[in-house]
């Protein structure tokens, strides 16, 4: 069964203890780092793998492929979908 982005996004907005926003906040294409999209920072990357990890049982193999996966709440949505 896949994860819709709305749930992804809650999951995003716990996980992280994001304040202030909320799910209708989020562009499903929002960069998850930088001033552009969430403004996730290198200590948030390294929770959110053991949240993907803990909560969907998704291990992301391959790092080289870090930058295309964590590109936007999209993408990484897409490789949890595809990978679990």
């Amino acid at each position: 069964m896949s994860i819709t982005i709305e749930e992804f996004k809650q999951t995003l907005i716990d996980g992280l203890n994001l304040e202030d926003i909320s799910v209708e906040d989020i562009e499903n294409d929002s960069p998850l780092f930088g001033e552009e999209g969430l403004g996730l920072d290198s200590v948030d990357s390294i929770e959110l793998v053991l949240i993907i990890e803990k909560k969907y049982g998704v291990k992301i193999q391959n790092t080289g492929d870090y930058n295309t996966i964590f590109a936007s709440v999209n993408n990484l949505l897409n490789y949890i979908n595809e990978n679990k």
